[in-house]
């Protein structure tokens, strides 16, 4: 298992990644693991193909507390938002993405256990953004107008340049 986020073109970030046959130990440490990577980098949101785990599998953490779940879908989606989003796949790349305002999504908890979320504002954004991952797609397919999309260059890396 690859502790490192994988950057884009890679080919698993393309790919439809596989439904979560059980939750098993395997799953709970590789969902456990995620969510330490995702703070590590630092993320509020991650997909196990982004660390090469073809896995119907999404993490995030708002700062309302963690959310770990296996087969997650979107089952209902209300109203429009635009929010600049980035990803950890893609550093130092962001853009405005147009999404739904509220969703809900429903999964697997790390127990096993059905569970349905009500999310709206940036909680809907990342969830829509961590399973279109599993679906293969990145939020710059979301880009209305390509133009808009801009390089930006964090001071961390400007850092990293100067030594």
């Amino acid at each position: 298992m690859k502790q490192q986020v994988i950057r884009f073109p890679n080919p698993v970030l393309r790919k439809k990644a596989k439904a979560v046959k059980r939750i098993t130990p395997q799953i709970i440490k590789l969902m456990d693991q995620m969510i330490k990577i995702m703070h590590a980098a630092p993320g509020i949101g991650l997909a196990a193909p982004q660390i090469g785990e073809s896995l119907r599998i999404i993490v995030a953490d708002i700062g309302a507390g963690e959310i770990a779940l296996a087969n997650p879908r979107i089952v209902t989606k209300q109203g429009k938002q635009t929010f600049t989003e980035g990803c950890l796949s893609l550093p130092g790349v962001e853009a405005p993405v147009e999404r739904a305002a509220r969703v809900t999504v429903k999964g697997l908890s790390r127990e096993g256990q059905a569970v349905t979320i009500e999310a709206e504002d940036l909680l809907a954004t990342v969830l829509q953004h961590e399973i279109d991952h599993l679906d293969g797609k990145v939020f710059i397919d979301r880009v209305s107008d390509p133009s808009l999309i801009k390089h930006v260059v964090f001071a961390k890396e400007k850092k990293e340049e100067l030594i």
